[in-house]
């Protein structure tokens, strides 16, 4: 239905007479019909909304120009970072276009790799993607998880590794886990779901995961039951055997909340019971390593920080927990444990610190990094002195160092060979008042020599949610967009790990206004400081990032020009209803629960669009194959903003076909999608 002064005649979506009553309040429905994708009615209109998309974006002349540039910047090597085990090296590598990253193997640093597993032969269109993988101990096997157009839904194989042939061994059914190996190298523990139905899997509600244990050579209907609790459908197990070969460390999530709790087995004693050592849902527990009957654990118990601290099995109760490494005024983002020492990388301002310590606590040296960024890597076995770690910034591609934990001597691997120039881009780290008073951080990336007149075209990029932290990452997509003189600001909302559990929870369940208060504020102060102006603003987010530009743009439509909204969780009074939708609750709250609900609908942006407004132009992107985040919620909102939509502003919806929620995403797609986000923005930013 098309507004009278649209210049654009929308695809009809037809209004339904359905309501809902949630604590006494009535609330209509008027587009479920679409909740259904495989409808005759839905297709229909998924048709008919890529149409007038596609045409439209077909139509702007700089589109294929940013196509060209995205594809020629994207060709370069790609390395991931080298691990060990047993004998051999292993590590991703795409050669720059490949629609998916090899998987190689070699013996010495010095030896020609092995293509081990090539995901690109398994599909012609890239559409298959490695989603998992565990190597044997010895080195011999590799179980590898594979994940078709983008779904949850993951099936594991088995590979010998010194032939590349593919055993017998096929696991279905699987979903938010890994595999774990036992050290006899006969089998190993992976977590799945009952078969669900065939024709309504990418929708069904999931529950009830169990543990197994699977040895090789035999059929998934012999595997071994671990672990289930028939009495608590929402926990899920995700089992991991000791380096020492011991113990099988349980951990048992419900929902996203980072709160766990921590069981383990005997692997030793065939007839071991599970042994519940956290029992309560009270803080996170992420074990680090063994010594005998110690058990080392990060946990922001009474730390919200999070610490190190050891519990000896033998003794468990808290009052003989030892604290190793206290909490700091940094967040504890990761702990390994390599040459017999802790390698602990902190968060300090949303950049990365490594810290070695000794296994008494006392530290050992901080490791110096080439610049201000993000590290990954730093992982390998108690004992190894070697290891690897990538760096990166905005404006620095993920580059491989080569570490010794003796000498501390970092030494630079693999450095790639972008064609761009990083000293034409300048990225800094600003401070800004959010509407309650606290201070949020903010970076901000362009081109040198801008000049503050409020001209500026600026993306402005958030999450906000389930404990993540945005930290400094590469990303050629945002090099194209500020070679066209495009301004990229990432602020670090409460919502987020940054700061610790403390500012994760001043961003959740009742306290989520607080995250979009935070966005709104970075807005105003980029306009406020010259940067642009709300005719040149657009913002853009994905998941929970596409729920708080969805709440943002009906919150404050006036404030932005364009908005980019990714396989958004948009239906706050349904997300619960879908795949692993319930999970969410610890951090959004339940529609269920009264106080919860009245937070939810004041902000839910499905229910909060208005008629006869103007919104912002705005490009929703989802795919039909999303069973995290189900393409309903952006279904439903596009047809709603359409029919209340006012002026000339496109309200558009792009429906990728044989995609999910982005893990896995072919380069090909990746690259189509980049180039018709930013030719999107550039064409309705121009104006203003």
């Amino acid at each position: 239905m098309s507004s009278y002064f649209s210049k654009f005649s929308y695809p009809l979506s037809q209004q339904q007479d359905i309501i809902d009553i949630y604590h006494g309040i009535i609330v209509k429905d008027p587009y479920r019909w679409l909740e259904n994708p495989d409808s005759e009615e839905t297709q229909t209109w998924i048709k008919a909304q890529n149409q007038l998309t596609f045409d439209y974006l077909a139509n702007i002349s700089v589109r294929e120009p940013l196509k060209k540039r995205l594809t020629e910047l994207w060709n370069y090597e790609k390395y991931g970072i080298p691990f060990k085990e047993g004998d051999r090296y292993f590590y991703f590598k795409n050669d720059g276009l490949q629609n998916q990253s090899v998987f190689y193997t070699l013996k010495t640093l010095k030896d020609e790799p092995q293509v081990l597993l090539d995901p690109n032969t398994l599909s012609s269109d890239g559409t298959v993607a490695l989603s998992g993988l565990a190597i044997s101990k010895n080195a011999q096997y590799l179980a590898y998880g594979l994940s078709t157009s983008g779904s949850d839904w993951v099936e594991w194989k088995v590979k010998n590794i010194e032939t590349g042939e593919d055993l017998s061994d096929h696991l279905k059914w699987i979903k938010f886990s890994g595999a774990s190996w036992t050290n006899d190298h006969q089998g190993f523990f992976y977590s799945r779901y009952n078969e669900p139905n065939e024709k309504s899997k990418l929708e069904d509600i999931n529950y009830y995961q169990k543990l197994y244990y699977h040895r090789l050579g035999t059929t998934q209907d012999q595997d071994i039951l671990v672990y289930d609790r028939p009495d608590q459908k929402e926990w899920g197990f995700n089992g991991n055997v000791t380096e020492d070969g011991r113990y099988l460390i349980i951990s048992v999530w419900q929902g996203t909340d980072p709160k766990n709790l921590l069981f383990y087995k005997d692997l030793h004693d065939p007839n071991a019971a599970v042994i519940e050592l956290i029992n309560q849902f009270e803080a996170s527990y992420g074990f680090i390593d063994n010594e005998g009957s110690t058990f080392w654990l990060r946990t922001d118990l009474n730390a919200p920080k999070k610490r190190i601290i050891a519990i000896d099995i033998n003794n468990p109760s808290q009052d003989n927990w030892q604290e190793i490494i206290p909490e700091t005024e940094d967040t504890l983002d990761g702990v390994g444990i390599l040459n017999n020492q802790f390698v602990c990388d902190y968060l300090k301002n949303a950049k990365s610190a490594i810290k070695i310590f000794d296994l008494q606590g006392t530290l050992i040296r901080e490791v110096d990094l080439p610049d201000l960024g993000i590290v990954g890597g730093f992982e390998g076995k108690r004992y190894e002195t070697e290891t690897f770690y990538s760096f990166a910034n905005f404006t620095t591609p993920s580059t491989i160092y080569h570490y010794d934990m003796i000498t501390g001597k970092s030494t630079l691997f693999r450095q790639p060979n972008v064609h761009f120039n990083p000293q034409d881009f300048e990225s800094k780290q600003v401070f800004y008042i959010s509407k309650d008073g606290t201070k949020i951080p903010m970076f901000i990336t362009h081109k040198k020599g801008l000049k503050l007149e409020g001209k500026n075209p600026t993306y402005l990029y958030g999450y906000g949610g389930f404990n993540v932290s945005l930290t400094p990452s590469f990303s050629i997509s945002n090099i194209v967009w500020m070679e066209q003189g495009g301004i990229y600001a990432v602020p670090n909302l409460r919502g987020g790990g940054e700061y610790g559990e403390e500012w994760h929870q001043a961003g959740m369940k009742l306290n989520k206004q607080t995250v979009f208060d935070d966005f709104i504020a970075a807005a105003e102060w980029l306009i406020k400081n010259n940067y642009t102006s709300p005719q040149k603003l657009a913002i853009g987010g994905g998941s929970n990032g596409g729920l708080l530009v969805g709440a943002c743009m009906t919150q404050r439509p006036d404030l932005f020009k364009a908005v980019l909204l990714s396989v958004g969780v948009l239906d706050m009074l349904r997300f619960n209803q879908f795949t692993i939708g319930w999970a969410w609750c610890p951090e959004y709250g339940s529609p269920e629960n009264e106080a919860e609900f009245k937070v939810l609908y004041a902000y839910s942006p499905l229910h909060n669009v208005k008629p006869q407004t103007v919104y912002p132009a705005t490009l929703i992107i989802t795919a039909d194959h999303d069973d995290r985040v189900v393409p309903a919620h952006s279904f439903k909102f596009a047809a709603a903003l359409q029919t209340a939509h006012q002026g000339n502003n496109p309200i558009l919806i792009r429906i990728e076909t044989k995609a999910g929620h982005g893990a896995g995403k072919p380069t090909t797609k990746m690259i189509e999608e980049i180039a018709d986000k930013w030719a999107f923005l550039i064409n309705n930013l121009k104006e203003g």
